[in-house]
């Protein structure tokens, strides 16, 4: 199998900087304890790198362990959406997620919003950022194939 190949500059042609060189901005979504695990070196990464300012944003979906990933890494939070409720279903909390991400995407205007494999938060951020026009990062996709462009 073919080892995937990294372009040596990681940040994708479509986000541009612009003249003042200032960073992009990029909402780091998440909810579970398997994104956490799987973002927090993504996280780390952007972090180090400079060239982004980088929001963590949690909804809620699996507060407690997702709260001992992030101390494991020594990340937290910049934002909380809370949307945990007792007796809720996967459409209450896609339906939270959603206009919860939507208010924040739009406060926030970032260039780039990143999720990661194919949770209920995953899938309200991404269509979040679709409908306000924001490119979508999804950690994961390719991983199967070695190949980018088709996961």
């Amino acid at each position: 199998m073919k080892p995937l190949e990294i372009p040596p500059d990681p940040t994708p042609k479509t986000l541009n900087q612009g003249s003042t060189k200032s960073p992009i901005q990029i909402c780091i979504t998440l909810g579970t304890r398997p994104e956490a695990i799987k973002l927090a070196p993504v996280i780390l990464q952007f972090q180090r790198s400079g060239k982004f300012k980088t929001q963590v944003v949690l909804t809620g979906q699996h507060r407690e362990m997702v709260d001992q990933v992030m101390g494991m890494f020594d990340l937290r939070a910049d934002r909380d959406l809370e949307i945990m409720q007792p007796k809720q279903t996967l459409t209450d909390i896609t339906c939270l997620s959603l206009r919860g991400l939507e208010e924040l995407f739009q406060e926030l205007q970032p260039q780039l919003v990143v999720v990661q494999g194919d949770t209920t938060t995953a899938f309200a951020a991404a269509l979040a950022a679709f409908y306000q026009r924001i490119p979508v990062g999804h950690v994961e996709a390719g991983l199967r194939t070695n190949d980018l462009f088709n996961p």
